[in-house]
């Protein structure tokens, strides 16, 4: 798991490429998405002397900005519990929901503050004409240090492409996590699950 958060870490400020800049995002394909605001939002990193000194409320507001918004959060929660959200009640989905979000801001914001120079390489997309779920594949170049594969998982929505699971190198963040929670469900329940989150994002100061 600690290896996992690591290559999240270090690969999700590509995430934060797919943020809506003033662009119709229904008029545009998935990896025109990424690429058209890729630039824009590297040069912001770039250039912001704070978020490079490692200014926290700057650097969880810029992911709480650029890449929260484009991620469809519904599904991924319901595929990280899995059959835990059926059985779960609306107060016990509205909670893990909140949780779950500030952990991923947390580890995205961890990841901008963290971003040194990488390169950005992206794969031709192969998708058939008019389809709804797609994966944008692309490669993390790092100087002295092996690529890093990260293919993001996308489905169309009412207002644009929106981003539902990440795979770096062949392992899959919703996996990953559905994973570990369903360990804690089973031992002690959907509550305890939400009471951990909680209390590691309190004590982080999110």
């Amino acid at each position: 798991m600690k290896m996992f958060l690591k290559l999240v870490m270090s690969a999700a400020f590509i995430t934060s490429m797919l943020l809506n800049a003033g662009v119709a995002q229904a008029e545009l394909t998935a990896d025109e998405l990424v690429k058209r605001t890729a630039d824009d939002v590297l040069n912001t990193i770039k250039s912001d002397k704070d978020i490079q000194a490692g200014n926290q409320q700057k650097i969880f507001a810029l992911a709480e900005e650029k890449i929260m918004p484009n991620f469809d959060f519904d599904r991924v929660c319901r595929m990280v519990l899995g059959k835990n959200w059926r059985s779960a009640t609306p107060e016990q989905q509205a909670t893990f929901q909140k949780e779950f979000r500030t952990l991923l801001l947390r580890t995205y914001a961890s990841a901008l503050g963290k971003y040194r120079d990488q390169v950005i390489e992206y794969k031709p997309m192969r998708a058939e004409a008019g389809a709804k779920n797609v994966s944008v594949k692309t490669q993390i170049l790092q100087p002295g240090g092996q690529p890093i594969s990260v293919d993001y998982s996308l489905v169309k929505a009412e207002n644009g492409w929106k981003v539902y699971d990440i795979v770096i190198e062949s392992v899959s963040l919703v996996t990953n996590y559905r994973s570990q929670f369903s360990s804690e469900i089973r031992q002690n329940g959907l509550d305890s699950l939400n009471k951990k989150l909680a209390d590691k994002n309190k004590a982080s100061g999110v």
